[in-house]
């Protein structure tokens, strides 16, 4: 069995974002030479979301309507956590809600997403350097 271990990493300069990381993952894949196996994707910081969807500006738009109404970043002084000195209580309650990675079947060389599906890294505290882990294992 080969393996393939790469961090992507970022630095998203606003709050929040969603940032489509498809082709990154596949030029893993590619350079993995794996052509039967397992894609993991994790996101490796705790306000920091991985999840697969379509790559549609609504629906983003709904993301960060309906994360905000679940998890309002203001005022900060409603969670417990910000009272340790951090603003981020809201990032981290997102992050729970859309998940830490994503295990995506590898096919004859491709990752084998559902015909509208794209893998995301959802940033929900921007403004620093943040990493993803993308662990490919098979044959």
């Amino acid at each position: 069995m080969k393996s393939l271990r790469q961090e992507l990493w970022f630095n998203v300069p606003t709050r929040r974002a969603f940032l489509n990381i498809t082709p990154q993952v596949e030029q893993a894949l590619t350079a993995s030479g794996i052509q039967e196996g397992l894609c993991l994707v994790n996101a490796m910081h705790i306000t920091a979301s991985v999840f697969i969807n379509d790559d549609e500006s609504g629906l983003h738009a709904d993301y960060e309507k309906w994360l905000e109404h679940l998890a309002p970043h203001a005022p900060v002084g409603q969670y417990q956590h910000n009272r340790t000195g951090e603003d981020n209580a809201d990032a981290h309650l997102k992050r729970q809600v859309m998940g830490r990675e994503v295990v995506v079947a590898v096919t004859a060389g491709r990752l084998d997403l559902g015909p509208w599906e794209q893998v995301f890294y959802g940033e929900f505290d921007g403004g620093r350097r943040k990493r993803v882990l993308v662990k490919i294992i098979g044959e």
